[in-house]
């Protein structure tokens, strides 16, 4: 049975509204100021027992160790909860916290649930507190509070926040991100080396108060700590000058390997078709939200009746999280019904685009999305679905997100518009819904966002800026428009961005076609459509950055090598049909520069297009994985070595799983946390964390951050877009690479 559903509002003085067996409740109690919000949702009942989930959102200051308490009117009893300890004395019933989520923030929530019994009826409580605090108040009204724009944005006028000074470009100051991760009977202890510091800048590294190296560490960012105990507590300091310099923050103990970071999973629910659904964590990015220097986890929860474009059918509603790395969470975004569930439907991106040291997060919106403070946009009594679950009219918004708390920050009328649904390839809403997202530094100093609609037939990129708190259009690019035609069909199911004609400003890289920072168009290969591309200097024999591409199109090359900056083809496979997967990096020392390969080709090619040997057993992903700078293979839930005569295993991950079906990606994968080796994050099997695992193999090798290159930092953003794709910076490691550029960068 498929229970239907129905909410109740709570306010201070109600009585308790009554769930009858075969129906799902919520309840909904709220205070304007100061306090708490709770929402009690019996998520299913039968006979003689029930289940039910609670998340409960502290509206004052932070706590550190909560309890809930609430009573229940007709005899219910609890019989086993999770996520929290939960004890019962009579009616009164009081939920405690666990380890995992012992913290609170203001505005952030935590989230148990638990299992009942029950006899005759099972109405909800009538009212809750935490810490004694009665979580009272008005629930949201149904106006909106972020007006829906009724004019066009205005172009961007000048700026009034100051740019960086000439030549640098904007990038995170972020804090040393240091980790111990268990290595054998030691602990692999890593951090990371700013941009600004290529030179010059030596360390200490501390185990509680003792300092393990004998010599300021002047190489590699760090230190195996051979025999230390498990869970030892880490600081590192620089030397600057002879001089040290104040201590990080203590280092995050990855003691298996891993560090697990807690969610809350939102209840399922039914769809108007009477299907029901779970949730299951999905991408995500991150962002330093609050300032601090450190990051926060973006993640997107999909339903389990997602669906691709040229699928029918209704699907759940889209929520987006932000989780500190200790499991806190600081909001939840509702998308609304009227935003379908899907790869190719939201994309998020998360970046500090105003340049006030916070990044904001930014996604498609429509009438009925809720902010994670509550904010309505639009309507939320507007239903847009047709019968076989598209959204093919109505308003169609982009909202800015305050990434700290999740408010509205500034919501304007999504470029482009869907128009006519026909003229873009389909009359059933297939083609007019292909969303791409991305961040360039389209000026050479502050980022801009990028959203896009289109890339079988029509293509259309539209650029925006965040400043002083207004979105606002610096270009729109459409295929349509004259001299723009040859993009026409060109773009893929991802998107990258770099630097490709070394100017300072970074292009659009839309499959086959490339848009230059000022909104025209660079080149085209007219090569069409495809689903993976690399940008990178994956040749670092020749000057300049070059695109690996694999095409679907059976009357052209199924894959190709080609110029960056001019789109010239360096070389090609034959036409072979739909060529699913391909990958390039350096994965092999024994040729130079990066290997090429892909699903329809035989062999492994090199940056002549030669064939070198064995194919990998994989074309997916990539990291940055043991101790030298040739890349690894990432793929499933594992990561590979490549050899000439097989893989080698160097990580299985355990109780986790991947995403997106059959291109088995992680959540993320990229420098997060420690060196500039990178870390990859999986949901794991229940979707009750994310468990992001680092290396425990020393290196040698010395480069700062990837982070503060700013290929490689919007390559992290865009990762999440349709068919994610591995991250690049914008220069070349692997085998015999020399030393990395020092970045222009002005960090906030």
């Amino acid at each position: 049975m498929h229970p239907s559903r129905h909410r109740l509002i709570l306010l201070a003085a109600t009585t308790a509204a009554t769930v009858v067996a075969g129906t799902l409740g919520t309840v909904v109690a709220s205070a304007a100021a100061v306090g708490c919000r709770v929402d009690y949702q019996i998520t299913n009942q039968w006979q003689g027992g029930f289940g039910a989930n609670v998340t409960v959102t502290n509206l004052g200051d932070p706590v550190n160790g909560w309890a809930l308490t609430w009573s229940y009117a007709a005899g219910q009893q609890v019989t086993r909860a999770w996520n929290a300890t939960v004890t019962q004395s009579g009616a009164q019933v009081t939920a405690r916290n666990v380890d995992h989520n012992v913290a609170i923030a203001t505005n952030g929530s935590a989230a148990f649930g638990f299992n009942g019994s029950w006899t005759g009826s099972n109405p909800v409580p009538s009212s809750f507190a935490l810490n004694g605090t009665t979580c009272t108040g008005a629930p949201p009204t149904d106006e909106p509070t972020t007006p829906p724009p009724t004019t066009p944005p205005p172009t961007t006028p000048p700026p009034t926040t100051p740019p960086p000074a000439a030549g640098l470009v904007q990038m995170e100051d972020l804090d040393r991100g240091l980790i111990s991760v268990r290595s054998g009977s030691g602990n692999l202890v890593s951090w990371r080396l700013l941009g600004t510091e290529t030179s010059g800048v030596a360390f200490n590294l501390y185990r509680g108060s003792t300092r393990v190296n004998a010599s300021p560490i002047t190489g590699a960012t760090n230190y195996l700590d051979s025999g230390a105990a498990a869970g030892s507590a880490y600081t590192v300091r620089a030397v600057v000058g002879g001089a040290e310099q104040a201590a990080s923050a203590p280092a995050l103990q990855f003691g298996a390997g891993y560090l697990d970071v807690p969610l809350q999973v939102p209840a399922g629910g039914s769809t108007p078709s009477g299907e029901s659904y779970s949730y299951s964590a999905s991408d995500a990015s991150v962002g330093d939200l609050n300032g601090d220097g450190s990051y926060e986890i973006v993640l997107k929860w999909e339903p389990s009746n997602a669906k691709d474009n040229s699928q029918s059918g209704y699907t759940g509603n889209v929520y987006v999280d932000a989780y500190t790395l200790t499991g806190s969470r600081l909001w939840r975004i509702d998308l609304g019904r009227n935003i379908r569930a899907g790869a190719h439907y939201t994309q998020f991106q998360v970046y500090d685009y105003d340049g006030d040291g916070r990044a904001e997060v930014a996604m498609k919106t429509a009438d009925g999305t809720r902010s994670g403070t509550g904010q309505l946009i639009g309507s939320s009594s507007a239903d847009y679905r047709n019968s076989s679950g598209y959204v093919l009219s109505g308003p169609e918004y982009l909202t800015m997100f305050n990434g700290q708390t999740g408010a509205v920050a500034s919501t304007v009328n999504y470029d482009p518009p869907r128009g006519t649904v026909s003229s873009w390839g389909d009359s059933y809403g297939n083609r007019v819904d292909r969303f791409l997202a991305g961040t360039a530094y389209l000026d050479g100093q502050r980022p801009s966002l990028i959203m896009a609609r289109g890339y079988y037939t029509r293509a259309v990129i539209a650029a925006w800026d965040f400043r002083d708190g207004t979105l606002r259009k610096r270009w729109t690019f459409d295929s349509n428009s004259s001299g723009n035609g040859a993009a026409a069909g060109q773009g893929n199911h991802q998107l990258s961005v770099a630097d490709v004609d070394a100017d300072g400003r970074q292009e659009i890289v839309y499959g086959a076609a490339t848009i230059d920072d000022n909104g025209r168009l660079l080149h085209s290969t007219g090569n069409g459509h495809g689903d993976a591309l690399h940008v990178g200097d994956l040749d670092p024999g020749r000057a300049g950055l070059e695109v690996f591409k694999v095409d679907e199109d059976a009357s052209k090359p199924s894959s190709y090598f080609a110029d960056a900056r001019t789109g010239q083809v360096l070389w090609s496979t034959p036409a072979s049909g739909d060529n699913g997967r391909g990958v390039s990096a350096d994965i092999w020392a024994g040729s130079p520069g990066a290997e090429s390969w892909s699903s329809a080709v035989a062999g492994l090619s090199n940056t002549r297009g030669q064939n070198v040997g064995r194919k990998p057993s994989s074309a997916n992903f990539l990291a940055w994985w043991d101790g030298d700078p040739v890349r690894e293979l990432l793929d499933g839930t594992k990561i590979d070595k490549y050899g000439t005569g097989g893989e080698t295993r160097l990580l299985d991950g355990s109780g986790v799983a991947s995403n997106n079906g059959t291109k088995s990606t992680p959540a993320l994968s990229g420098d997060i946390l420690g060196d500039w080796r990178e870390e990859v994050v999986w949901r794991t099997t229940d979707s009750r964390a994310l468990r992001m695992y680092s290396t425990p193999t020393p290196t040698t090798t010395r480069i700062y951050t990837l982070m503060h290159d700013p290929q490689y930092r919007v390559a992290i953003a865009w990762q999440n877009t349709a068919y994610n794709q591995p991250p690049h910076p914008g220069f070349f490691i692997g085998n015999g690479m020399g030393t990395p550029p020092t970045p222009d960068i002005h960090l906030r």
